[in-house]
C-alpha cells in the first residue's frame, strides 16, 4: 500500500524544498516581526511567540470522528504496522489525544512519551498546550516510531472517540472543544470520519466540527466502512450524510467526500472495488503532497500575522 508514497520521485526535492522556505520563514520571523511583537506587547494581547518548532514541524493530519469509525486503523493502515500504544476494537478504545511522530528527533526507536514530557520539549510545537492543565497532560501523549517513510514526511493526531451524552463531556476533565480548536488552527488536514452504520452527529461531535473555525479549507470528510453494505444502501447512506453535514458546515460549497474502507483485511462487498480504489488514491494523494502546501500554509499564516501585528503597533502608537 506503500506505493502511493513511493510514487512521487520529485517528493524528497519538494521536503527539501519546504525545510528550506521554513528555515526562511523562521529567519524573517525573528530578525523582522519578533521585535515588534516585543516592543508593542502583541504577545500580552493576542498569541505567544511562534517557536523553531512552529516553524520546522511536520505536517500535521488530525483525525476526528465518533467512536468505532476506524480512526486508529485508518493511521495503522496508512503505516502499515501497529504504533506504540494503538488499541483497536468495537468498544471506545481510544481515550487520549495521541499524536503519532517519527522517533528520529528523539533518540530513535518505538516509544511512548507521555504530555507533561512533550509540553516542555522545545524542539516539538505542544508548549502551548500547558495552558489546558494537568486534567489533559493525562489525556496527552506521543507514540514515537523509528523507520516509518510515512511518517518522515507526515505527522498524525488521533483523537478520542466522541459518544453522545451530556455527562460524557462534563466528566472529561479538560476543554475538549478547546484542545481540538488549537489543534486544527496547526494541522495541514482534517479528516472527519463517519461510519456507514453511524451517520448522526452527536452535539458533542457538532461542537468539535465548529470548533474547527475558520478551518474549512483543511477539512476532508471520510466515509468509512462502506463495505458493509451494498450499492443501493451506500446511496441512500451517502445522501443522509450529506443531509446530516448540511446542518453542522455551513458553506456554499459540497463537502468533498471520500468514500472506502480503509483497513487491511478483504472487502466484504467488493460490488465497488473500483470507486473504492479511485477514492483511496485521491485521499492519498492529497496527504502526499501535504509538505509542498504546508510550506505554502506557513507563509500565509506568516504573512497574516505579520498584518496583524501592524495594525496592533498602529493602534498602540495611536494610544501612547
Amino acid at each position: 500500500m506503500l506505493r502511493w508514497l513511493k510514487a512521487d520521485n520529485e517528493r524528497s526535492k519538494k521536503t527539501e524544498t519546504f525545510r528550506n522556505i521554513s528555515d526562511g520563514l523562521e529567519e524573517i520571523y525573528l530578525d523582522k516581526l519578533l521585535p515588534i511583537e516585543e516592543y508593542y506587547d502583541f504577545h500580552r494581547f493576542y498569541s505567544a511567540p511562534l517557536t523553531p518548532a512552529d516553524f520546522n514541524a511536520k505536517p500535521m493530519v488530525m483525525l476526528i470522528g465518533q467512536y468505532s469509525t476506524g480512526k486508529t486503523t485508518f493511521i495503522r493502515h496508512l503505516l502499515e504496522r501497529d504504533y506504540p500504544g494503538m488499541r483497536i476494537g468495537p468498544e471506545p478504545t481510544t481515550d487520549k489525544f495521541c499524536c503519532i511522530m517519527d522517533s528520529s528527533s528523539s533518540g530513535g526507536g518505538d516509544h511512548v512519551i507521555p504530555g507533561n514530557a512533550l509540553v516542555v520539549d522545545r524542539t516539538l510545537p505542544f508548549t502551548q498546550l500547558s495552558q489546558f492543565g494537568n486534567g489533559f497532560m493525562n489525556r496527552f501523549e506521543a507514540s514515537m516510531m523509528e523507520g516509518s517513510p510515512v511518517l518522515q514526511g507526515v505527522s498524525f493526531i488521533d483523537t478520542p472517540g466522541i459518544l453522545s451524552g451530556e455527562k460524557q463531556r462534563l466528566q472529561r476533565g479538560y476543554d475538549f472543544e478547546g484542545v481540538v480548536n488549537w489543534f486544527a488552527d496547526r494541522v495541514d488536514m482534517i479528516l472527519l470520519l463517519f461510519d456507514a452504520h453511524k451517520l448522526d452527529i452527536s452535539d458533542e461531535f457538532r461542537r468539535c466540527i465548529l470548533a474547527c473555525g475558520q478551518n474549512e479549507n483543511k477539512i476532508r470528510i471520510v466515509l468509512n466502512k462502506s463495505d458493509m453494505v451494498t450499492t443501493q444502501q451506500l446511496m441512500r447512506v451517502y445522501g443522509a450524510l450529506m443531509w446530516s453535514l448540511g446542518k453542522v458546515i455551513n458553506t456554499p460549497e459540497t463537502s468533498r467526500v471520500f468514500i472506502g474502507s480503509f483497513w487491511d483485511e478483504k472487502l466484504n462487498n467488493d460490488e465497488q472495488r473500483s470507486l473504492f480504489e479511485k477514492e483511496e488514491s485521491d485521499l492519498y494523494a492529497d496527504i502526499a503532497k501535504l509538505p509542498e502546501e504546508a510550506a505554502l500554509r506557513k507563509l500565509n499564516d506568516l504573512i497574516k500575522r505579520a498584518r496583524l501585528a501592524k495594525t496592533h503597533a498602529c493602534l498602540m502608537t495611536y494610544i501612547k
